[in-house]
């Protein structure tokens, strides 16, 4: 039973994002809402991490397996991506290398700090 509040949580968070996506005058992903809701109520200890630690372990354990069906759905615009293919991984090139920079900068900000 603590499992299924768990994951009630997480979904009630989901929901809420993606109500407030959908009443937003552009354009966001409701998931993303509801996932900065999340850390939010985290982060000021609304939610405490025991809460949902079990069903996130749980979650995080099989999310390869979760990313299954988005694979799978991108392969009905292979022929869009055929078409794009050097801008995608040109973008994904510079966005990763962007990401690893900003985090190890903030990792060597955090540790000095400590």
């Amino acid at each position: 039973m603590k499992i299924l509040f768990q994951l009630f949580i997480l979904i009630v968070f989901t929901l809420l994002g993606e109500l407030i996506s959908y009443y937003l005058p552009f354009s966001f992903p409701g998931s993303l809402i509801g996932l900065i809701l999340l850390f939010l109520a985290l982060l000021l200890k609304l939610i405490k991490v025991d809460h949902i630690k079990e069903v996130a372990c749980f979650l995080q354990k099989y999310m390869a397996f979760l990313f299954v069906p988005l694979a799978v759905g991108l392969m009905e615009y292979f022929d869009l991506i055929s078409l794009h293919w050097v801008e995608l991984v040109l973008v994904l090139i510079i966005s990763t290398t962007i990401t690893l920079i900003v985090t190890s900068l903030l990792a060597q900000r955090g540790i000095k700090h400590e």
